[in-house]
């Protein structure tokens, strides 16, 4: 049986992605924090795991992308789930008693209008299940959790508010990471790492040159610090273009007849819940 980690606790969004993502039986094992799911797939305490890493309001999730790089990790596919967001808090709580907001960061940021507009403070917490655990503890009608519809029921709490998201078309993007590399029989999209040979003006133009020189369409692109020097930077690249295409395999070759170092995250296909 397959052991697949996810952000807990009980309700969370990678919860519910996950679940409807795997149909084999599966050994589920929940984790307080992203970086934590992400270190057991590295430790081999599970096969696989979960986690966000981009959403179409906040925008990336820099812990899941600093946590693929450090463990040195592989994405086998992505996912596209449409998320809703409510306020919820105890039953005598409503818009008016509020006046401070607990959830994840993501979350928070997805909502930020409307914070802005209720003037809420805001708490953070490390996912939107426990924002909602540590609401219905304090029994405080002026303490609230961002959250789904799922976690209230759950938890047995009210929905104050439905849908606070900023945008109704509000979606989280998954992966599904492993400790190798996996060649999919279905790859339609590359996530490739690559690390220039040097600092000099222009290095990413020439880089994203020989992508558009290919007619290959980028996607997702991603500067994050090497962690050797300030202000010198790697680059996670998406392209809708499969690994072993030809296109790919040339630009991987011009990359490198320039010293810039091409390291594959994965390729993998998209999945649309």
């Amino acid at each position: 049986m397959i052991r697949v980690a996810y952000l807990g606790p009980k309700g969370t969004f990678s919860e519910e992605a996950a679940h409807q993502f795997f149909s084999e039986p599966t050994n589920w094992v929940m984790y307080e924090s992203i970086m934590d799911v992400l270190e057991a797939v590295y430790k081999e305490e599970v096969d696989k795991c979960i986690v966000p890493i981009e959403n179409s309001i906040a925008g990336n999730i820099h812990m899941t992308v600093d946590g693929l790089l450090m463990y040195d990790l592989h994405i086998e596919a992505d996912l596209i789930f449409t998320v809703s967001l409510h306020l919820i808090g105890n039953e005598d709580s409503d818009i008016h008693t509020i006046r401070t907001i607990r959830s994840i960061s993501p979350a928070i940021s997805q909502c930020r209008d409307f914070i802005m507009k209720h003037g809420f403070k805001c708490e953070y917490t490390d996912s939107t299940a426990k924002a909602v655990q540590l609401v219905k503890d304090a029994s405080d009608n002026t303490i609230a959790a961002i959250a789904s519809k799922r976690v209230a029921v759950d938890h047995g709490l009210k929905i104050i508010k439905r849908e606070i998201q900023d945008n109704s078309m509000n979606h989280t993007r998954f992966i599904v990471v492993g400790k190798g590399l996996v060649e999919s029989v279905e790859q339609k999209k590359t996530m490739m790492l690559i690390n220039p040979n040097n600092e000099y003006p222009g290095v990413l133009s020439s880089i994203l040159n020989v992508f558009s020189a290919l007619g290959m369409n980028l996607t997702w692109i991603e500067s994050r610090p090497t962690g050797k020097k300030l202000g010198t930077y790697r680059f996670l690249i998406e392209s809708e273009v499969a690994q072993n295409d030809q296109r790919m395999v040339k630009a991987i070759r011009i990359l490198e007849t320039f010293e810039h170092q091409v390291h594959i995250v994965g390729s993998y296909s998209t999945t649309i819940l």
